[in-house]
């Protein structure tokens, strides 16, 4: 059983395996756009919820928020299945794979076998494509891959079940039905607004509030915790931008490149000044990581370095305040 599927890497998997499920449909539409359609810029901070010893930080929606609001958006139809036993997950993707139908699958990443030993953590929200068997294994197109791979009928059960925070429970998800007309330009706006509305929102929890909540605790950790915990936390902080599902600088400049095609799709210049502003501001966030970076290994020369990390962030939600008001208004 082998589909007609084309792999292509992208930056994000759950944008990737979206936009490569669509061009196997005959609808193409580049990461980007899914992205942006999708609202898939975003910020949380739970600091009463642990993960990994420290608060919950989150630079991106929910797993399966981008392609389903992309596909709602879009008027696309998508069928999502879980099993609670592994062996009709099983069945079920391969009567797919029968139908010719390509099936996007959330799996955990840590024991997926062919990963580099560093990309390698307890994470349940990746995303890849099944796209046929031969020889007992499964075809593998992940889109974070620059090639397409195998996995055998144990590995994928293993990735499909994996334990813990979000548990796939054997998630697939496949689209059903595409119109044959797809209006961008009204899903364009709606991502827009959306996007606008969660990260301008007035509660402290998500969007630049959040942001700001973080900055301004960053020096009270150093106070109240000391040094040890501070960077711990602050270590899972950038490890959330930089390396889980994508995020702060990485999403920023995804998002840059959605605006580039939207000024066109929309006839707007203003979108184009503003996917340069968005751009930009990426690099202030991964400056900020290298900084972090720097501290959690202890190669910081800098003193009071806790306060200038939270002015660093401060200065960061500023800009992306001042940013999306002005991209509000420029729709």
């Amino acid at each position: 059983m082998k589909i007609n599927f084309e792999h292509h890497q992208t930056a994000h998997c759950e944008n990737g395996v979206a936009s490569n499920l669509l061009l196997n449909k005959g609808l193409k539409l580049s990461e980007p756009m899914i992205f942006g359609i999708g609202s898939g810029l975003f910020f949380v901070y739970l600091p009463f919820l642990k993960v990994n010893f420290a608060p919950g930080f989150s630079y991106r929606p929910m797993p399966g928020s981008i392609f389903t609001k992309a596909a709602k958006r879009l008027g696309i139809k998508i069928k999502r299945q879980k099993f609670s036993n592994p062996n009709e997950a099983q069945k079920a993707l391969e009567k797919n794979l029968e139908q010719n139908i390509p099936t996007g699958l959330q799996v955990g990443v840590f024991n997926l076998t062919y990963f580099p030993e560093e990309y390698k953590f307890h994470f349940n929200a990746h995303n890849l494509v099944v796209y046929g068997k031969e020889d007992g294994k499964f075809l593998i197109s992940d889109p974070v891959m620059d090639f397409a791979t195998t996995l055998t009928e144990a590995e994928l059960e293993k990735v499909r079940y994996a334990k813990g925070a979000l548990a796939p429970k054997g998630h697939m998800y496949f689209p059903t039905h595409i119109p044959e007309n797809v209006h961008l330009e009204e899903a364009i706006k709606k991502g827009i607004k959306d996007t606008c509305k969660n990260m301008l929102a007035p509660v402290p929890l998500i969007g630049v509030k959040a942001m700001r909540w973080v900055a301004k605790s960053i020096p009270k950790w150093a106070e109240k915790k000391g040094t040890k915990v501070t960077n711990h936390y602050l270590g899972q902080l950038i490890r959330m931008q930089e390396e889980i599902g994508t995020g702060g600088g990485g999403f920023r400049f995804i998002y840059g490149a959605f605006l580039q095609e939207a000024s066109v799709i929309l006839k707007n210049d203003e979108l184009k000044e503003l996917s340069k502003e968005i751009t930009a501001i990426g690099d202030l966030w991964r400056d900020f990581a290298v900084d972090i970076a720097r501290v959690y290994k202890n190669r910081n020369s800098k003193s009071d370095i806790y306060n200038q990390l939270s002015k660093s962030m401060l200065h960061i939600a500023d800009l992306e305040e001042a940013f999306y008001k002005k991209l509000r208004k420029a729709i």
